[in-house]
């Protein structure tokens, strides 16, 4: 019989559970708004009580506590999402479900289906995934693992250079201002231009701007990790135009230093988007549960 595996992808603004054992073979999914920690982790763990399951997988959005030896571990920690500091999300599916579960930011799940799933990506000893949306995030792959370190690396809170000359907008990150989330995610954006995102054109400066401070933010990742492909998720790089402005202008930042047959060709097959689409997250958590030892 298939072992069926749970699936839990928690945004701020709304929840994806999925019961399934591979992206072929999902065998229920649900969707439903992002409430109160009560309300909504209830409504997730009715869904899997349905399900003989052989492990979980919990990626909510973040900060989190990954350290297994803390007190708050499996916990999302100081959020400015109203309500949802020092929740324990971990902890509330253990009262509930006695099966293996593994605890990981949402991000990183993306990052990990894209690795997991995706054969070409697989093939790859490292790979860095950013979610460019209602906030920034990235999760990165170095021999196949995921990188956790202290915490988990924020990479969206990164410092970029600001000519406040050409762009004085201040930024929207309540605690850095103008770092890499501030400036360029789709509420800086409609902040800055006080419009949606969706609602600018093709033609305004905003995505010149925008594919620049992206840009510079992936330079710095390739200096410091080298990673051997970057994937482009989230709700920004739904705009056809970025992307290969932002494989220009990654080419232009790194002016040759990096000496890499990879970087002799257009970077199409280093800086993409994400081959699972919309379902990065939601099958990552699927894959780190199949990955819990003695699950699969």
């Amino acid at each position: 019989m298939t072992k069926l595996y749970g699936a839990l992808e928690g945004g701020g603004t709304k929840f994806v559970c999925a019961v399934g054992s591979s992206p072929e073979h999902i065998l229920e999914e649900v969707r439903f708004p992002t409430t109160t920690p009560a309300e909504t982790i209830s409504r997730a763990v009715a869904f899997f009580q349905k399900f003989k399951l052989t492990a979980i997988g919990l990626a909510p959005f973040g900060p989190v506590d990954l350290d297994p030896a803390s007190l708050a571990y499996g916990s999302i920690t100081g959020t400015p999402k109203p309500g949802w500091s020092n929740t324990a999300i971990l902890g509330e599916f253990r009262k509930v479900l006695d099966i293996p579960a593994v605890f990981d930011t949402d991000v990183n799940a993306s990052a990990f289906g894209e690795w997991y799933w995706v054969p070409t990506n697989k093939a790859l000893e490292s790979l860095v995934y950013f979610t460019i949306g209602t906030g920034i995030g990235s999760g990165n792959i170095v021999n196949g693992q995921l990188i956790h370190g202290l915490t988990h690396p924020e990479a969206g809170h990164m410092r970029l250079p600001h000519d406040h000359k050409k762009d004085p907008f201040p930024g929207i990150c309540p605690f850095h201002g103008d770092c890499f989330e501030g400036m360029a995610s789709g509420p800086a954006l409609a902040r800055h231009w006080r419009m949606p995102a969706e609602l600018l054109p093709d033609d305004h400066p905003a995505w010149d701007l925008e594919a620049t401070y992206i840009a510079t933010a992936l330079a710095n990742t390739i200096y410091m990790l080298s990673p051997q492909r970057i994937v482009l998720g989230g709700g920004v790089m739904q705009r056809l135009l970025l992307l290969p402005l932002i494989r220009r202008k990654v080419r232009e930042i790194l002016n040759d230093y990096i000496q890499s047959p990879v970087f002799s060709g257009t970077l199409e097959e280093y800086i993409v988007t994400p081959a699972l689409g919309k379902r990065s997250g939601i099958l990552g958590a699927m894959a780190l549960a199949k990955n819990i030892k003695n699950s699969s």
